[in-house]
């Protein structure tokens, strides 16, 4: 077996992240001129502005030395953070000085089309992912996840004048939030 292919391997038997939803190619939407990308669970406005909240569920790396040497960092910062998670993590690095001696260009993706449970994408018209972010609690996560998928059904079956005319938005969320799961089943 081929190195690529084992990485790959590892990779699928390890990485898995089943609670974003794809409605349409996210490609046009990536900024040509960063590095990292990544979503938030709120964004500012502005891609570039380190006071975004970033998380991790979706991301988009062009693989090349300054992306190589950000994972090299964000890695090893971790035994700076112990106890915490990646994204925690990275919420401490994302403005550290070291990022501009490696040369990465880090752009947070906008919730208008990459949205999540947090900030929701105000338009179906435009978004292109959809995170269960901000959601304690399995059952919670479910029920919201269907209610979601039942509002795309819903947004695809109005007629094209009618999807073109008024922005249509989510259901979502309804029992999600950061609240102690108290619901489950």
């Amino acid at each position: 077996m081929t190195r690529l292919v084992a990485t790959e391997l590892e990779l699928l038997e390890k990485i898995y992240d089943t609670d974003i939803m794809w409605f349409r190619d996210p490609f046009p939407r990536f900024y040509p001129d960063a590095d990292f990308q990544i979503a938030c669970d709120y964004f500012s406005g502005d891609p570039s502005h380190m006071m975004n909240s970033p998380n991790g569920g979706f991301n988009y790396v062009k693989s090349n030395n300054h992306t190589i040497k950000f994972y090299e960092f964000w890695y090893k910062s971790r035994l700076a953070y112990p106890q915490r998670h990646d994204q925690d993590v990275l919420n401490e690095i994302k403005k550290d000085p070291i990022l501009g001696e490696i040369g990465v260009t880090i752009k947070f993706l906008d919730t208008q089309y990459f949205g999540g449970f947090c900030q929701p994408s105000q338009d179906l018209n435009k978004v292109c992912t959809m995170h269960a972010n901000c959601c304690i609690g399995l059952h919670k996560k479910i029920h919201d996840l269907k209610a979601m998928l039942e509002d795309w059904r819903k947004f695809l079956a109005l007629p094209d004048n009618v999807k073109a005319s008024q922005p249509t938005s989510w259901t979502v969320p309804d029992k999600c939030s950061l609240e102690k799961d108290d619901d489950i089943p």
